[in-house]
């Protein structure tokens, strides 16, 4: 275990000279080699990490240091760090090397936190197991056999097995929440627009968004404050101001009302899970919140207008990809053609070329009204569910996975299977709605039980002082 629970904690210690800066990201890497076989980073960074360790151990004693000094923080390997290697493991992009860094990122490192590499993740954050990655699967550390969750899997992966403080991740149907569910973490996905996109690489524009692992409440709240906000650099990004979330923690000054619906708790849904759920809920109750029972009938086409919406998004998104600019290009081509062909089909993995001709086919002439134009319909219904409950509610409590971690290999050969390990986390996705999981238990074979707070657009403070109250008391 660290010898700290948080970073307010550790930037005391470090201040006070009970522990060195230098010597805890040593730690990090020995940990990291220690447990290489988790495959949860692509790429580390010691040299870089050392020295801004030093410089920022001095900053804080000096009293000069920024909101993040001394949080060692791990960068999933679809946000750019110039100089460094951006891959989205990926073979197309192979040595490829960053010009620029993202929004998010340099926010970070402006307020000196210490980047100690980038992790591993399904290709192109396409997937929920880790297991669509060039650089192997990455292991879920509670136990090897299973995954971590996807696509950000590496970075929960870390976090779990405290190879570092906080990782980044980001979140185009669930691949914060699920991984943070599976490998027993807090992680959120914030608002769309609440955190700059500028320097991700997209994957589903009006979907993707960048948010955090973390062990404790307020690490995520800590990196979440300082990420979010307005960007010149990405006009998606909202002006709305960000509340100071780490002071806002403990500001449960009335107790909120909880919706319960009732379409995350049918079929499919672990026993076990819904049990741990169930006494989540029972606990709240106990604690003077209230809870109502609301309705979202329009979830049940969730995962259909998901899968339609953000393969068209991403055949269009990795158009871009096509051995001419940048990355891999197929050494076996006699033609322009062959080469756009062979470098694409050579360099993409199979989940990548499913979701590329997915979204192909549903924006093709004959089937665009069909099914791109119709889903976009059932997204804005889904979100007029939500903006309906949270007239009622404060916070939405369900589930976060149908099951705990599964096995490696155990859904690899079926997509279907695997897409409907999403089916309780796309939705905040499709509504653009800040969603968060929260380590709840762990069932009968010790693995762990997530619970997914949802709330309305731009109430990621709900979320958390919710999640500090079940941090604190469950």
């Amino acid at each position: 275990m660290l010898p700290y629970k948080c970073i307010s904690e550790k930037k005391q210690k470090i201040s006070s000279g009970e522990i060195s800066l230098k010597d805890n990201v040593i730690s990090f890497l020995n940990r990291i080699e220690d447990q290489k076989d988790l495959n949860a980073f692509n790429f580390l960074f010691p040299d870089d990490a050392l020295a801004v360790a030093a410089i920022v151990e001095d900053k804080i004693k000096k009293g000069t240091a920024g909101k993040l000094a001394g949080m060692v923080i791990a960068v999933k390997d679809v946000l750019s760090i110039k100089d460094k290697p951006l891959t989205c493991s990926s073979k197309i992009l192979k040595n490829f090397t960053s010009v620029y860094t993202a929004t998010t990122v340099q926010k970070l490192i402006d307020e000196d936190a210490v980047i100690i590499g980038k992790t591993n993740c399904d290709e192109f954050a396409m997937g929920s197991s880790n297991e669509n990655s060039a650089f192997g699967n990455a292991l879920n550390p509670i136990d090897k056999s299973r995954v971590p969750g996807g696509s950000s899997g590496g970075s929960a992966a870390a976090v779990a097995a405290r190879l570092c403080d906080v990782a980044l991740g980001t979140d185009t149907g669930g691949s914060i929440r699920q991984p943070a569910s599976f490998c027993g973490i807090y992680g959120i996905k914030p608002t769309y627009g609440r955190v700059s996109r500028y320097g991700l690489t997209a994957f589903a524009s009006s979907f993707d968004s960048v948010g955090c692992f973390a062990n404790s409440v307020e690490d995520m709240a800590s990196v979440m404050q300082v990420m979010s906000g307005r960007d010149e650099l990405d006009s998606t990004s909202s002006p709305k101001d960000v509340p100071p979330y780490p002071e806002e923690l403990n500001n449960l000054n009335k107790k909120f009302t909880i919706g319960i619906a009732e379409e995350y708790f049918g079929k499919g849904l672990s026993p076990e899970i819904k049990l741990a759920v169930e006494k989540l809920l029972g606990f709240l109750n106990d604690n003077g919140f209230n809870t109502v029972k609301v309705t979202l009938p329009y979830s049940k086409y969730t995962i259909a207008a998901y899968y339609i919406l953000t393969t068209a998004e991403a055949s269009s998104n990795l158009a871009r990809y096509d051995g001419a600019h940048y990355g891999f290009r197929s050494a076996d081509s006699s033609s322009l053609i062959d080469m756009y062909r062979n470098s694409r089909s050579e360099a993409f993995g199979s989940e990548v070329k499913r979701r590329i001709m997915l979204g192909t086919y549903v924006l093709s002439a004959g089937y665009y009204d069909a099914y791109y134009r119709k889903a976009q319909k059932v997204r804005r219904l889904i979100k007029t569910d939500f903006d309906n409950a949270f007239q009622k509610v404060d916070i939405i409590l369900t589930p976060t996975t149908p099951t705990t971690a599964f096995k490696i290999g155990e859904n690899i050969q079926d997509p279907l299977q695997m897409y409907l390990n999403d089916i309780y986390t796309t939705s905040a996705n499709l509504a653009g709605i800040p969603g968060m999981n929260v380590p709840v238990g762990i069932d009968s074979l010790g693995l762990p039980i997530g619970a997914q707070l949802l709330a309305g657009q731009f109430n990621e403070s709900k979320l958390f002082q919710v999640a500090k109250f079940i941090e604190s008391n469950f």
